[in-house]
């Protein structure tokens, strides 16, 4: 074996090995994987699998880039067409105007993201395998259905006419500023504030969410749970290895989660995937039987963010809720 031939083979197994040695994953000092920091999971792919794609599971390169220059060409004429009174969408969503305005919010606010996930899957759900969320069961059906019904013609924002504590419909929680609707858990990207920051201990970890600041603190001593139901459930954590497990359970009712649409009833299985300096894989397996035929899992490439995460003050000069309640409570 010649030096010629020794020194290709040195210069291949480098080329080899660089790029996993560039991608070491941080680990505590405590050697734990680190998780610890500020984490972006806004992205425009979809939940479920669009129809027009019904039997694509990857995008192409180039169908990902002209998604993300259509999100960016979409981002630049709302933010430079003249300005113009709102007109509310058909539906009656204030937040949704016509022709892909804003509605009530300048687009300012918004910040969905301008590119699909890393992996360029054509939605995050990853099982069942043609990417949509399973079918509901009869009785959640029926719920929804009497739901829509006992809310026609009324804006998203606001109480069902009649009731104002159990129920102010879809997202009623995020509108009483009680959970983020992007916060979970378990969490989905939304309109804005798409940041976690993790915070890490050998025996806990803390998940802060930047809309409405909701500090999770997952035990990872091995405590059994209290029983005591909570607005974000009780969530236990262990390692798998490099992954994180959380898993959650003895929710207080339905999170803000699919706009409310799990129940009381359910458990959650989060794991967290340090992939590479840059890349925290966010995995999700729902399971709900009240709600759902089925469990199902989707997966979230969330990216470091450099930057901290920003203040969110809900109700902050909110007299409308005040005036709502005053009215809700008006005979």
């Amino acid at each position: 074996m010649t030096e010629r031939y020794l020194a290709c083979l040195l210069v291949v197994a480098a080329i080899a090995v660089s790029p996993l040695a560039a991608q070491e994953r941080p680990r505590t000092p405590w050697g734990q994987p680190d998780l610890q920091g500020v984490w972006d999971f806004r992205t425009i792919t979809p939940m479920e699998r669009p129809e027009e794609r019904s039997d694509q599971e990857f995008l192409s390169a180039e169908e990902a880039a002209n998604l993300g220059q259509e999100a960016v060409d979409q981002e630049n004429n709302l933010a430079s067409r003249p300005a113009q009174r709102t007109e509310v969408d058909p539906s009656g969503n204030v937040d949704r105007g016509v022709d892909g305005a804003p509605g009530s919010y300048n687009n300012f606010w918004f910040d969905r993201g301008t590119s699909v996930i890393s992996t360029r899957r054509t939605s995050l759900v990853t099982n069942p395998g043609d990417g949509r969320v399973p079918a509901l069961t009869p009785e959640a059906q029926r719920a929804r259905d009497e739901m829509a019904e006992a809310r026609k013609n009324t804006g998203p924002h606001e109480p069902t006419p009649g009731g104002w504590v159990e129920d102010i419909g879809p997202n009623g929680l995020q509108v009483r500023c009680i959970t983020g609707f992007n916060a979970g858990p378990p969490m989905t990207p939304g309109g804005y504030n798409n940041n976690v920051q993790l915070f890490q201990t050998p025996d806990a970890i803390v998940i802060y969410n930047e809309m409405n600041h909701n500090p999770r603190v997952v035990p990872l001593d091995g405590r059994p749970r209290t029983g005591l139901r909570q607005w974000n459930g009780e969530s236990r954590g262990h390692w798998d290895g490099d992954t994180l497990v959380i898993e959650t359970a003895n929710f207080f009712r339905e999170t803000s989660f699919m706009r409310g649409g799990a129940s009381a009833d359910l458990q959650l299985t989060e794991r967290f995937t340090r992939q590479s300096p840059d890349v925290l894989v966010y995995e999700v397996t729902v399971d709900d039987p009240t709600t759902w035929t089925q469990a199902w899992t989707y997966e979230l490439p969330m990216q470091l963010n450099p930057n901290p995460v920003f203040e969110y003050a809900c109700h902050e000069g909110n007299y409308s809720m005040a005036v709502i309640l005053a009215g809700a409570l008006d005979p």
